[in-house]
């Protein structure tokens, strides 16, 4: 295991590097107990990855996974808009390695790259009181690597040297990240959720598109609308708006 930071790193987050775990998310939980400060756990490879609902993610040598644990002064609702930093901060950092039209942000938890899912963010948070015990953030991106494997994807699975992005390793990108995320921490602080919305929304993929959303009980076709203040998905259909707090988007 390795704590030394090289590179920058912004101020106030801890570093932990990992060579090898079953999965970030997992690890974050199990120090959740002691963590003193936001704390990046990254590690060069994982033996048992998920991604949302349980499914797996395929994470080769070379692509980031890294986990952002912390304890925010917020409700289970108010943990779960992080999504929201956090897809910006990926895109931010991404759009520092690939030109930045060839990104798009898919709701709820994905970046796109050419059309392709070149990230994932996971959120998991634990409390029984009115605030979360705590928060992790879980992220996988492809550097390198596009996963092999995955048949059953509703996006077909790209990296960033595939789409034909600079080469950057884990440790770089994550330091790029961190500071991106922590950016968008500030920006939530000082002017709420509302501008996080809208710096989301100004790259959403398929904005004023008719999409599809499945929720597991059915599927709502309608225009991509916005996002409304506590982050549901509002599709304007053939009765009118819905609001759409989970479910997995097709177009």
């Amino acid at each position: 295991m390795s704590t030394k930071d090289t590179g920058p790193w912004p101020e106030g987050y801890a570093r932990v590097v990992l060579d090898s775990v079953d999965s970030t998310m997992a690890e974050a939980a199990r120090r959740a107990a002691g963590i003193e400060r936001p704390t990046w756990i990254m590690a060069k490879t994982q033996t048992a990855a998920r991604g949302r609902r349980g499914r797996a993610w395929v994470v080769p040598e070379g692509n980031l996974n890294a986990t952002l644990i912390f304890r925010p002064e917020a409700t289970a609702q108010e943990a779960a808009k992080r999504s929201f930093l956090a897809a910006n901060a990926l895109f931010q950092a991404l759009s520092i390695y690939v030109a930045v039209e060839k990104l798009a942000l898919k709701w709820p938890n994905d970046v796109l790259l050419s059309g392709g899912k070149v990230a994932g963010i996971l959120l998991e948070s634990s409390g029984q009181g009115p605030f979360v015990d705590w928060l992790s953030i879980g992220i996988g991106v492809n550097l390198r690597h596009v996963p092999e494997g995955v048949t059953d994807a509703a996006f077909a699975p790209t990296s960033l040297a595939a789409a034909g992005g600079d080469i950057v390793n884990p440790a770089e990108f994550l330091a790029t990240l961190a500071d991106a995320y922590a950016t968008q921490e500030a920006k939530l602080l000082r002017l709420g959720f509302d501008r996080i919305r809208d710096d989301w929304m100004a790259n959403a993929a398929r904005l004023g598109e008719v999409i599809t959303a499945r929720t597991g009980r059915e599927d709502v076709t309608g225009i991509f609308d916005s996002i409304d203040k506590d982050g549901n998905l509002v599709l304007i259909t053939g009765t009118g708006p819905r609001a759409i707090p989970a479910a997995d988007v097709y177009f």
